[in-house]
């Protein structure tokens, strides 16, 4: 597979280590998303990616928009899904289950830069349908956030830790625009430790 960017985006795949075409398809489009937008990139594009010609994609997606919305489907669903099992592997201490959260999220963003970009920049391109259910996904990934939050700050209104699990997500979610300039550790570990004071979750 030749793509034009970088191989770290790996959220679309069950396996990161054997990714599927229509996996390895998602993840050329993401970067292409990334680099240019969703608008301005063709079928044609994202199969030359891929090493395929554009109508061998038509095989896997009806169209561009199907690729976008699948890919924003999927790693709404994988935060979910993730966030969840790292709360509840994290024991029945807040803060500790609070840090997982941070982790995970921070893991999260410096794997998967052109993911976090495409979510930002082209989420309204989605049909309304598609659209909704990614915003659905997504509350649920906060309200994990907020029962968290809400134990480790218990006299704090539900709406001030949705607020501030929304600034927690803009803090870490801000590389792509900041990896980079640290090696991967040291990145994650200045991430990890300005979320965690962000949530107000140091002791």
């Amino acid at each position: 597979m030749t793509t034009t960017g970088s191989e770290r985006d790996t959220a679309l795949h069950a396996d990161a280590d054997r990714p599927s075409r229509r996996e390895q398809i998602l993840q050329a489009a993401a970067q292409l998303f990334a680099e240019r937008g969703s608008r301005a990139v063709g079928v044609d594009d994202v199969g030359a990616a891929v090493g395929v010609t554009g109508p061998a994609i038509y095989r896997h997606f009806v169209g561009k928009d199907a690729m976008l919305a699948e890919m924003l489907l999927r790693i709404s669903e994988r935060l979910l899904v993730g966030g969840t099992e790292r709360v509840a592997a994290a024991g029945a201490d807040p803060f500790a289950q609070l840090r997982a959260l941070v982790e995970f999220q921070v893991d999260f963003a410096l794997d998967n830069p052109a993911l976090i970009t495409v979510h930002d920049r082209d989420l309204g391109s989605l049909a309304d349908d598609d659209a909704a259910q990614v915003r659905r996904l997504q509350r649920r990934y906060v309200e994990v956030w907020v029962a968290v939050l809400a134990r480790v700050h218990p006299t704090a209104e539900a709406a001030a830790c949705r607020a501030r699990a929304h600034a927690v997500f803009g803090l870490i979610n801000s590389t792509p625009h900041s990896a980079g300039r640290l090696d991967r550790p040291a990145m994650a570990e200045l991430l990890t430790t300005m979320a965690v004071a962000a949530a107000g979750a140091v002791r």
